[in-house]
């Protein structure tokens, strides 16, 4: 039999408490799950510190990946009766859902950002080089693994593949959005997606959605806006996150002045040196991240050792609101004062923003795919032209600012009057 259009015995299953089930029935989908590349996504938290705000929020990439492909898989279904899917892209699409997320590393986003990574790279190599992923994706047929990565890097000639993945309608914000609300217990993420599924039309350059689909791909819209605003911007969950960011941050500036960890980090060293390959890369999970900071807790860098238990038993900064515009010389004062008080601000008053420009709710144009409704005359139209409620905040950005910094300790400075000061400066500012 052919590997390509090999089925299993038997459709398997997972059970999910997003989408009741996951149905595998190609042994190429099955195999490549059981990959170590893929298995190590087990070990990824989806929204990595949001469980110390949202302590539901246990769940993991493992689980979103397989919940993209199980959305992709039934638009697939629905859309092989209908005009403009060619039938050849199905087993392309369904492992490009599968492994969409395949490269991204331990606390995501803050370690990419302290490290100057991209798990999209890290995600197309994974599939293009040496890995159990890539054997498997050979044996489809000469050039596979290459198709694979063009859907994910977004260059692949069917335009209509890549947007079932990734647009502003696709597999993937329907599941994060779905799973998210469901393990954080929130309500803001529900809209029905079985509706938007159903309305979904194929054409030669993207999925469009039937007219009368309107009224759900708002409520998708907005679900989208509440989560970002309520959930994945979370002051709290921003507060870990910086902590862990200025873990990564003092581990490495303490490597490279030669410091020596009573545990050395192994498995970051190329980390720190610039020098990561694939191999480097995929040693790295949560656990491994969890055991550094564990037993970094006890280093004679008192900094580290801080940070490092903050993180491990939740004791978070507090925070005020920032004005960029108004408070920036009140900033400066503050850390002139941090250094009096023997109070490194580089660790400890740190100002966090965040912005919806990167995940906007909605913007047609500007480099960005709209969503178009199909009218009855077959007539396509952008969605904001036709709903009043998308027109309101197509475009629309929101920034947000925070100072955070360790309460306990300006509360233990024995300076009285350096502890006004600062304190007067952090809490009564104009």
């Amino acid at each position: 039999m052919v590997y390509k259009t090999e089925l299993l015995d038997e459709v398997k299953v997972f059970k999910d408490p997003v989408h009741r089930y996951v149905r595998v029935s190609d042994r190429v989908i099955w195999d490549l799950i059981a990959t170590p590349e893929f298995q190590r996504l087990r070990r990824i938290k989806q929204l990595g510190t949001t469980y110390l705000t949202f302590h539901g929020a246990e769940h993991s990439r493992f689980n979103h990946s397989l919940g993209v492909y199980e959305i992709v898989r039934r638009m697939i279904n629905k859309m092989e009766t209908q005009e403009g899917w060619n039938h050849e892209e199905r087993l392309v699409s369904l492992c490009a859902a599968l492994l969409h997320d395949l490269g991204h590393g331990p606390f995501s986003h803050s370690f990419e950002k302290v490290f100057n990574l991209d798990h999209e790279d890290f995600t197309k190599r994974i599939i293009l080089e040496d890995t159990n992923v890539n054997t498997i994706l050979n044996r489809v047929e000469r050039g596979f693994p290459e198709k694979v990565a063009q859907i994910i890097d977004k260059t692949y000639e069917d335009k209509l593949v890549i947007s079932i993945i990734s647009s502003q309608i696709d597999a993937d914000r329907m599941d994060y959005l779905l799973r998210d609300a469901y393990y954080t217990g929130v309500s803001y993420g529900q809209f029905d997606m079985e509706r938007i599924l159903r309305v979904m039309r194929p054409t030669k350059d993207q999925i469009v959605i039937k007219s009368t689909g309107m009224h759900a791909v708002e409520d998708y819209i907005m679900s989208r806006y509440q989560m970002y605003w309520q959930v994945y911007f979370h002051p709290v969950t921003r507060s870990a996150e910086v902590i862990l960011t200025k873990i990564f941050h003092r581990a490495k500036d303490l490597y490279q002045q030669g410091y020596q960890f009573e545990m050395e980090p192994t498995l970051l060293l190329s980390f720190f040196k610039n020098e990561v390959k694939l191999k480097d890369y995929l040693q790295l999970d949560e656990p491994v991240i969890y055991y550094y900071f564990q037993r970094w807790q006890n280093e004679k860098d008192e900094v580290l050792s801080d940070l490092c238990t903050r993180f491990i038993n939740r004791c978070l900064f507090k925070y005020v609101e920032y004005n960029p515009e108004k408070h920036k010389e009140q900033y400066e004062n503050l850390k002139d004062l941090f250094y009096q008080a023997d109070i490194d601000p580089n660790y400890y008053l740190v100002i966090d923003s965040s912005s919806d420009l990167p995940y906007d709710v909605y913007r047609a144009g500007e480099g960005r795919v709209p969503i178009y409704l199909q009218m009855p005359s077959g007539e396509k139209k952008e969605l904001s032209t036709h709903s009043v409620i998308v027109d309101s905040i197509t475009g629309k950005t929101r920034e947000d600012h925070k100072m955070y910094f360790p309460a306990e300790k300006i509360d233990l400075i024995s300076n009285s009057k350096l502890k006004e000061q600062i304190k007067k400066l952090l809490y009564y500012r104009s």
